[in-house]
């Protein structure tokens, strides 16, 4: 005989409890949900009379869970998770051929799109959806079926996903346009550039990247504040402007690969370092792989 699921909380109150617990902040969370945060304590209080127990305590800093509140945001999170894949999943189109992708600025723009014509020539039943964001964190795994992502050893790594690299080691290379060095004339050596010529760089607030001290240091080579520089805190506003003209930056020379081959990019100097990070491929953890997310990596993976 099927007996009723009970007893279950509101599940209102389960979801203010998750935002809550995972921000630290009845404020952030009331933020995430379009709540007041007044609604927000009502509802963790409600939760909490439901339960018999208090689920956080209150600090100089914010809230904290209590022991019990850690244990129960483990499971709510991981079954909230689940339910928002299983959800995703069947609310999805029927035809099991669409695809949403979820990749940095950078990637979707300067290689992910430029190897769409040869995915859709051996599996032209696929529709795409690309989805942008600069930090992986910040992405739910029940948003997307498959991402691509530049992650760094040692960072911290997204939650509910499944990573693993697609390339080896890059080596990074110092590039800019064709236009570039007919303006300003030829490139003699590291140092030249540091005193003629004008440094593309990044201020990254997701990402220890490298840096021009970084990569001068890894070929081996002295290092003093550059004449003229460009800074953005996008490196895809970076690869516009170099290749714009604009200076020369530092580049993945496999993500980069086509730029290169077809001229609108040159190598500024010979040499090169070998990249820390790896272009990753994260796949949800919490759900079984479609027929489309098998058949891009089988496609990608044998690149």
């Amino acid at each position: 005989m099927s007996q009723r699921i009970s007893p279950l909380p509101p599940l209102n109150c389960l979801q203010a409890f998750e935002a809550a617990a995972r921000r630290r902040s009845f404020t952030q969370a009331a933020a995430e949900l379009n709540l007041t945060q007044s609604a927000i304590s009502r509802q963790v209080k409600r939760l909490e009379e439901c339960l018999g127990r208090p689920l956080f305590m209150r600090d100089a800093l914010g809230v904290v869970l209590t022991p019990a509140g850690e244990r129960y945001f483990e499971l709510v999170q991981r079954l909230l998770r689940e339910l928002a894949c299983g959800t995703a999943e069947l609310t999805r189109r029927q035809s099991s051929l669409q695809l949403t992708l979820a990749s940095s600025p950078t990637v979707a723009s300067m290689w992910l799109t430029r190897q769409l014509p040869e995915l859709k020539q051996v599996y032209p039943q696929l529709d795409i959806r690309i989805l942008t964001a600069e930090d992986p964190r910040r992405l739910d795994p029940s948003e997307f079926d498959l991402a691509l992502y530049y992650l760094l050893p040692g960072e911290r790594e997204p939650e509910g996903v499944h990573i693993r690299p697609v390339f080896g080691p890059e080596p990074v290379i110092a590039l800019c346009s064709a236009s570039y060095l007919q303006q300003q004339g030829p490139i003699t050596g590291p140092s030249s550039i540091l005193e003629q010529h004008t440094l593309l760089e990044l201020e990254d607030h997701y990402h220890d990247w490298l840096t021009w001290r970084d990569w001068f240091a890894g070929i081996e080579q002295p290092w003093h504040t550059p004449a003229h520089t460009l800074k953005a805190n996008s490196y895809l506003l970076l690869m516009q402007a170099a290749l714009a003209g604009q200076g020369i930056t530092l580049g993945w020379e496999r993500l980069l690969q086509p730029y290169l081959q077809e001229g609108a990019l040159v190598q500024a100097l010979p040499q090169s370092m070998l990249s820390q990070g790896f272009l990753c491929l994260l796949e949800p953890s919490h759900r079984h792989a479609s027929v489309a997310a098998r058949q891009f990596m089988q496609w990608l993976l044998k690149e």
